[in-house]
């Protein structure tokens, strides 16, 4: 495969782990694009023409070094899901695509002091009460009713909002990125509209690919950096994936429109109107990126809310509270974000604007932004797979902050599109199959919605871990497997 044309792109294989696609003038490229990959989904990729979306990103003004993707990548809005490209202060752009709709959906992973033995006969009342206490699924209102003043409190503070509302420890601030709270929002730039559907979402779960899963940790690969993460083989722990709900989509819906008139304002040739886009300088970037902030600071919030009613629940079940029960929050990671960052380039340290669509942050040993628990390490890195396999715990690396500025895959990545795994799954006979050959508990609101996320419709996270740590991304420490999942 090396050097052959895929379509209108030369594609020359790096490593087993790294593909280029080669700098194309005639294509408008400024840059090469960069796959971290295997041949075989660089050969789905292609399929798909999520390699022409990497291409078309290498095109926009003032991109520095590449235009990456991520061992996970799929096709998406504008930039591919698994996209990570950075802009200089002086001629980048920043683009709503390049972040996505569903603004700094992440994950939070929390520990605890049990294991499995000692929450086997309770799984069901376990996951029963979870089910009942945590709103979810699409368009439900949460069990916090927001004034307009707390909303504007929540877009300046983020999780620190929670935490002061009595929905959090203060201890858990280390262990979110930013603290918990972006610097730049500026709640006077968030529609109408999109306040609107963020009144009653925070502390919900929502639906799609979004989760809530009891799991078990059944393989150590570092034994020093686990114990520094307080992980152990047959611990508990659990996972919660969501975001900024309707509030971000209406957000980046808004200002998709914004940026469509100023891409022609300022004279900006898109391959992809997809990739609508202003100058970093501008009023238009400027506004978007404080509305995106207020997003942020919402999602954080929302997963601090969320994190609080499981604690209570884990109270309830196991008649101790959950500080005694040990459920520590290890860290939480947003993966729909541009940050601006400092970062070598050519040498020299520069500030930079970083989209991460579908990527996480991979911050190596000694880097900012690592809590000083984790210094000597890097941050904890969270990988979640689908709910019939495993997810993961990983470290940043050095390699990662001049190979990627930073960054890393989010998960599995998509095989089969919504549509197409509803018409190859039926979701109770999925809900079924997971239970009598894993014992895994699956509660949902949506058996269709389960269909959509079969696992069948994802790649094996095993795979994609294992890319992105050969190719020096990250470094595996866990391996957490599902015992009960709750989707929307």
């Amino acid at each position: 495969m090396d050097n052959n044309k895929l379509k209108n792109y030369e594609i020359k294989k790096i490593s087993d782990f790294k593909w280029e696609l080669t700098l194309n003038k005639n294509l408008g490229m400024r840059v090469p694009g960069i796959i971290f990959s295997d041949k075989e989904i660089i050969e789905y990729a292609e399929q798909e023409e999520t390699l022409k979306q990497v291409a078309n990103v290498a095109t926009l003004p003032g991109i520095i070094n590449a235009s990456y993707a991520m061992p996970d990548i799929h096709y998406g809005y504008g930039f591919p899901i698994g996209g990570v490209a950075a802009f200089n202060m002086d001629e980048g752009v920043i683009s709503p695509g390049g972040v996505g709709f569903d603004i700094a959906c992440g994950v939070r992973l929390l520990r605890s002091d049990l294991e499995y033995k000692d929450i086997k006969k309770n799984m069901d009342s376990l996951m029963n009460n979870i089910f009942i206490n945590v709103p979810k699924g699409i368009g439900t209102k949460g069990r916090i009713k927001l004034t307009e003043k707390e909303m504007v409190n929540i877009f300046k503070n983020g999780a620190l909002w929670a935490v002061k509302s009595g929905y959090g420890e203060e201890e858990d601030l280390n262990y979110i990125e930013e603290k918990g709270c972006m610097d730049g929002a500026e709640p006077l730039n968030v529609s109408k509209e999109a306040i609107q559907r963020g009144f009653d979402q925070v502390g919900t779960l929502g639906s799609g690919n979004h989760f809530i899963e009891v799991q078990k940790v059944d393989e150590i690969y570092d034994k020093v950096v686990a114990k520094k993460f307080g992980l152990f083989e047959g611990q508990i722990t659990v996972m919660i994936h969501s975001g900024s709900r309707g509030l971000g989509h209406q957000i980046c819906s808004d200002y998709l429109k914004v940026m469509q008139a100023a891409s022609k304002k300022y004279n900006i040739n898109l391959p992809d109107r997809q990739l609508a886009c202003a100058p970093l300088n501008s009023p238009e970037s400027q506004k978007y990126y404080s509305a995106m902030v207020c997003a942020a600071n919402f999602a954080m919030a929302n997963r601090e809310c969320l994190a609080h009613w499981i604690r209570l629940v884990f109270e309830k079940i196991f008649n101790k509270s959950y500080k005694k029960l040990g459920m520590d929050l290890i860290y939480d990671v947003s993966h729909n974000i541009a940050r601006f960052e400092k970062h070598d380039v050519n040498g020299k340290q520069q500030e930079v604007c970083v989209h991460r669509k579908g990527a996480t942050r991979s911050f190596g040993p000694n880097c900012f932004g690592v809590p000083d628990d984790f210094k000597d390490f890097g941050q904890p890195v969270i990988i979640p797979g689908d709910m019939g396999r495993y997810s993961y715990i990983l470290t940043g690396t050095k390699q990662a902050m001049y190979e990627s500025f930073g960054s890393t895959c989010h998960g599995a990545g998509r095989l089969l599109s919504r549509t197409s795994a509803k018409k190859k799954v039926n979701g109770k006979q999925l809900q079924k199959e997971l239970f009598d050959t894993k014992g895994i508990i699956i509660l949902t609101n949506s058996l269709s919605g389960l269909s959509e996320e079969a696992p069948i419709a994802y790649k094996d996270v095993k795979n994609i871990v294992d890319i992105a740590q050969k190719a020096g991304l990250s470094k595996k420490v866990a391996r957490l497997i599902p015992l009960g999942v709750i989707k929307g």
